[in-house]
C-alpha cells in the first residue's frame, strides 16, 4: 500500500503530526497578541472580573471556529456576538440634551470616578466610547463591529462623552 492509500484510508488524522506544531503555535500567538485587549473591553462592558473572563474564552472559541487566523477585527466581532447574549447592544439610548453651560471637569478627578462614570454608561455608548477614545478604533470599524452607520457611531460617541461629562460634573 503506498503512502496516497495510507493517507486515504487513515484520513486527516494520517496530517496531525505535521499540522498540529504549527497550528497550536498559531492560535496561540493569535490569542497573545489579542487577549488583552478582549478581556478588557469585557471588563468593562459587564463590570465583572469572572464574566469577562468566560466571555474572553467563548470569545476565542468563537473566533478560532470560524477562522482558522482570525484577524483583531473578527474577534471583535466576536465579542460583540457574545456580549449580545448578556446585553442589550447595538442600538443608541442616550439622548442629552445640547450643553447650556460648562460643565466643569478639568479640576482633579480621581480615576475611581472615572471608572464608575464609564460603567454607568448604556452599553451600545459605552463599547463606542472604548473602543474609539480607549481602543483607538476609527469610527468606520466601530460602525463595522457593532452593525452601525458612521453617523451612529460619530454620535453615540458624541452622547457618550457628554454623559461622562454630567456624571463627572456631579
Amino acid at each position: 500500500m503506498n503512502t496516497v492509500q495510507q493517507a486515504k484510508m487513515l484520513g486527516f488524522a494520517s496530517y496531525m503530526p505535521a499540522v498540529l506544531p504549527r497550528s497550536v503555535d498559531r492560535y496561540h500567538e493569535t490569542y497573545e497578541l489579542n487577549r488583552h485587549r478582549v478581556y478588557a473591553l469585557a471588563f468593562w462592558m459587564t463590570d465583572n472580573e469572572l464574566d469577562a473572563a468566560q466571555l474572553m474564552t467563548h470569545t476565542f472559541c468563537r473566533a478560532f471556529a470560524r477562522a482558522h487566523i482570525p484577524t483583531a477585527e473578527e474577534i471583535d466581532r466576536c465579542l460583540i456576538s457574545e456580549l449580545r447574549d448578556y446585553m442589550p447592544l447595538g442600538t443608541l439610548t442616550l439622548n442629552c440634551a445640547a450643553c447650556e453651560r460648562v460643565l466643569s471637569v478639568r479640576r482633579n478627578t480621581l480615576r475611581v470616578d472615572l471608572e464608575r462614570a464609564v460603567v454607568q454608561l448604556p452599553p451600545t455608548e459605552k463599547m463606542i466610547f472604548l473602543m474609539h477614545d480607549v481602543e483607538s478604533y476609527d469610527h468606520a470599524r466601530i460602525a463595522r463591529t457593532l452593525g452601525l452607520s458612521d453617523e451612529e457611531s460619530r454620535l453615540g460617541l458624541h452622547q457618550a462623552r457628554l454623559r461622562m461629562r454630567e456624571l463627572l460634573a456631579k
